[in-house]
């Protein structure tokens, strides 16, 4: 059987196919079944995150679903972000949803893409609705039009899409669908993209967004000049620390969730948690001058949050 990365997509779109690896292309068949959850996992594990993705803590008979989760999140995300050429990467979502939506459907048509040949065990397993996966791409359809945001809530707006269906997927996978625990997981979730909004202020400046709310940067006197200038002023970065205080109380509200899961899921969302927080505390460490010299995790830091999950898994 063929597998994805020896196909061209199809109709072809020059300015955005071609910008992403080759191995995200749709094939003009699928794959086997084996063929999609092995491309998964070898996406999954390929790709560096804070913390590797299906944690060594989570369930052998989880991770692949994990993988195909992963998977999906990690091209929706690229497809809206590293094309570099808005209306392609409109189409490219569009061509994506079709895929989603074949995913779902199962009858009349069928996905090709070998991400959702193997998401559709885990949608089938699990009992997945639609929306969480389609609400993604909606974020991911946002940032081509809208590169500022008024208000803090309109940001909320914006994270509701783009951050909290990556919690109820988990959730989902951990077999917990109650509206109680997601609104915990959104809180947590909310506080993970904020944490990296305020870790990537001049990255997102250079792409021309800026997720910093228009309000804060009048109520602190701020203006758009000074990112783009790289001037950490003592009002800009009077300016994080207010954001990054606000979003420790966000990653607050959102820790009983720990106590309300399984161990194994438990320890993942305590490491993924504290990991964010890091990233605050990585913030602080610099006087909040995040522009021009972006915040990181120390691999030391890192490995001691993990020890610290393992100890508690052992206990």
């Amino acid at each position: 059987m063929t597998t994805a990365a020896s196909h061209p997509p199809t109709a072809p779109l020059s300015s955005g196919w071609s910008a992403l690896p080759p191995e995200y292309a749709i094939p003009d068949h699928a794959p086997s079944e084996a063929e999609a959850r092995e491309y998964c996992r070898r996406l999954a594990r390929s790709h560096y995150e804070n913390f590797s993705v299906a944690s060594w803590f989570l369930p052998e008979r989880l991770r692949q679903h994990f993988f195909n989760v992963y998977a999906y999140c990690r091209i929706s995300d690229d497809l809206g972000d590293e094309v570099g050429d808005t209306t392609a990467s409109l189409q490219l979502l569009d061509q994506w949803e079709t895929e989603l939506n074949a995913c779902y459907d199962g009858h009349h048509t069928r996905p090709r893409h070998p991400v959702f040949v193997a998401l559709a065990e885990t949608v089938r397993k699990f009992e997945i609705p639609k929306h969480e996966f389609a609400d993604l791409l909606t974020a991911f359809r946002q940032d081509q039009s809208i590169r500022r945001y008024e208000t803090f809530n309109d940001l909320l707006g914006y994270c509701r899409y783009s951050a909290n269906p990556v919690g109820h997927l988990v959730l989902y996978l951990c077999g917990y669908r109650d509206a109680a625990r997601q609104q915990l997981s959104d809180y947590t979730c909310t506080a993970l993209q904020l944490a990296n909004f305020w870790q990537d202020v001049s990255a997102d400046f250079a792409k021309g967004r800026i997720y910093l709310p228009l309000e804060d940067l009048r109520r602190f006197g701020v203006s758009e000049s000074v990112i783009r200038d790289g001037e950490n002023t003592s009002a800009f970065c009077e300016m994080i620390k207010f954001e990054v205080e606000r979003t420790r109380e966000w990653f607050s509200q959102g820790m009983p969730l720990i106590a309300k899961v399984d161990r194994a899921l438990a320890i993942d969302i305590e490491l993924f948690s504290r990991g964010g927080q890091e990233i605050l505390n990585a913030i602080e460490r610099q006087h909040y001058a995040v522009l021009g010299s972006r915040p990181a995790i120390s691999k030391t830091r890192k490995l001691a949050l993990v020890a610290r999950a393992a100890l508690g898994k052992l206990r």
